[in-house]
C-alpha cells in the first residue's frame, strides 16, 4: 500500500514526445525514448519526487499509446512513487476498459496510483475510435458517469447515448481495499470540465504551462466555488493540482542559452512567441534553481493552498543527461525548498494531497481492509459524499445544474 503522506506532491510529467534534437540533429528511436522514459521515472523516485505522470496519444511524434502497460512497468521497479496519467482520454477509451486496466494497475503497484482524465488535444483521435470530436463534451460527462459506477457498485445496470447498454456487469478486478482510484479532471480551458469535477468532489489539474495566470484563475475559482456549491467542503479544501514547466542550470544565463534552442524548435510552441515572452506569460521558468523556488512558491497566492505540483521537464528532444540534471536540481534544491515554503502558515483544514493510504483511511476508519470489499465505496469517499451521488450526471448545458435548478 502507498504510504506516502504530506501536504503536498511534487513530480514530473511527460507528453512522450519523439522530437529531433535541435543542437545535433539527433531523433531517438521509440525503443531509446521509451527506454529514457523509464529511466526518467525511476530516477525520480531516487531524487525524492513523488509522482511521475505520462500522457496518452495515438499518433506521431508521441509514443504512449498505453499508458497503464508502462506504468506498470515502472511500478514493478519503484517502490515509493506515485504513478499517474497526463491524460487519460475519456471520451474516446471505452470507460470499461478504463475501469479495468487503472484497477489492475492498483493491485499490481500496491495502490501507488491515479490518474488525469481529459479530452485530448488531437482532433483526429475521435474518428480513430469510432467517435465524433462534435461531442466531445457529452462523452466526457457519460464516460465518467459510468466510469464511476463501474468502480463503486458490484453490479451495473447501464444505458446511455455512446456505447452499448451494460446488464448485470461486473468490472474485475475490483477496485483495491474497496477504494477507486483517485481521478483528477484535467484541463487547459474548459469550464465544463472544471464543473464535472467539482460535481464529483474529484481533484482539478490545471495544466499552467500555456496561458497567463489568469485563465487559470478563472478556471481553479470556478472548480473551488462549485466544489463547495455540491457539498464536498469550503472552497478552500477543493483538490487542485498545477503543472509547470522548467530548465535549469547553476548560472540562469547558461539555462537560458542552453534551453533556447530546444524552446524555439519545439513542436507546440516553437517558432511563435520569443523564448522571454512565452517565460513572461506562462509559468515557463528558464533560470537558476533559485528563480523556480521563486517564481513556483508564488503560485500559492494566484491560485491558493494545492495539493500536486507537476513539472514538464523532458520534451522538444532533450537529452536524457539534460533531463536528469534537471531531476538532480528539483530533487535536490527546488521541491525540498518548494515544500517547506508551501507548507508555511498551511491552514490546518487543507486536505493532504490524495494517497490510496489516505482514502482507504477516509472510507473505513481504523478499519481499513486489508483487500477490496465488495460494495464497501458505493459513496463519493474521496473527499466528502456528495449529495447528488445516486443521480445520473447531468448532460451538456444542464451539467452544472442541480436537481432542483434543472
Amino acid at each position: 500500500m502507498n504510504d506516502i503522506t504530506g501536504q503536498m506532491q511534487f513530480g514530473i510529467f511527460t507528453v512522450s514526445d519523439i522530437t529531433e534534437d535541435p543542437t545535433t540533429g539527433e531523433t531517438l528511436s521509440e525503443a531509446d525514448k521509451i527506454r529514457n522514459t523509464i529511466t526518467v521515472a525511476k530516477h525520480a523516485e531516487e531524487v525524492g519526487l513523488d509522482v511521475f505522470a505520462l500522457g496518452e496519444h495515438h499518433n506521431p511524434p508521441f509514443w504512449s499509446s498505453s499508458p497503464t502497460t508502462t506504468l506498470a512497468y515502472i511500478a514493478a521497479q519503484t517502490e515509493r512513487l506515485v504513478l499517474s496519467t497526463a491524460t487519460t482520454l475519456i471520451t474516446t477509451n471505452d470507460p470499461v476498459k478504463i475501469a479495468e486496466d487503472f484497477a489492475m494497475l492498483q493491485h499490481v503497484s500496491g495502490g501507488r496510483v491515479d490518474l488525469m482524465l481529459g479530452r485530448g488535444n488531437t482532433g483526429p483521435v475521435y474518428p480513430w475510435f469510432g467517435k465524433d470530436i462534435r461531442q466531445g463534451l457529452p462523452l466526457a460527462i457519460e464516460n465518467y458517469n459510468l466510469l464511476h459506477r463501474l468502480w463503486r457498485e458490484d453490479v451495473v445496470d447501464w444505458e446511455g447515448q455512446f456505447r452499448t447498454p451494460l446488464q448485470g456487469f461486473t468490472s474485475t478486478p475490483r477496485p483495491l481495499d474497496g477504494v477507486a482510484p483517485f481521478v483528477w479532471h484535467g484541463s487547459i480551458r474548459t469550464p465544463e470540465i472544471a464543473e464535472q469535477a467539482a460535481y464529483y468532489g474529484d481533484g482539478f489539474f490545471a495544466n499552467n504551462i500555456f496561458w497567463p495566470k489568469e485563465h487559470y484563475q478563472r478556471l481553479i475559482a470556478l472548480y473551488r466555488q462549485r466544489y463547495a456549491h455540491y457539498g464536498h467542503g469550503t472552497p478552500e479544501q477543493a483538490i487542485v493540482g498545477l503543472g509547470g514547466q522548467v530548465f535549469m542550470a547553476k548560472n540562469s544565463q547558461d539555462a537560458v542559452n542552453a534551453f533556447r534552442p530546444y524552446f524555439d524548435n519545439a513542436p507546440v510552441y516553437g517558432h511563435g512567441p520569443s523564448l522571454e515572452d512565452f517565460s513572461e506569460m506562462t509559468p515557463l521558468t528558464v533560470g537558476s534553481p533559485q528563480q523556480v523556488i521563486d517564481r513556483y512558491a508564488a503560485m500559492r497566492a494566484y491560485y491558493g493552498d494545492y495539493q500536486r505540483q507537476l513539472f514538464l521537464i523532458d520534451h522538444a528532444g532533450l537529452p536524457l543527461k539534460a533531463v536528469l540534471e534537471q531531476l538532480d536540481f528539483l530533487g535536490g534544491e527546488v521541491v525540498p525548498a518548494l515544500r517547506k515554503e508551501l507548507a508555511v502558515n498551511r491552514p490546518a483544514d487543507v486536505p493532504d494531497a490524495p494517497t490510496h493510504a489516505g482514502l482507504v483511511k477516509a472510507a473505513f476508519g481504523d478499519e481499513a481492509p486489508r483487500q477490496a470489499v465488495p460494495g464497501a465505496n458505493r459513496g463519493d469517499n474521496l473527499v466528502g459524499e456528495s449529495p447528488y451521488r445516486d443521480a445520473p450526471a447531468p448532460a451538456g448545458a444542464a451539467f452544472g445544474l442541480s436537481r432542483k435548478e434543472a
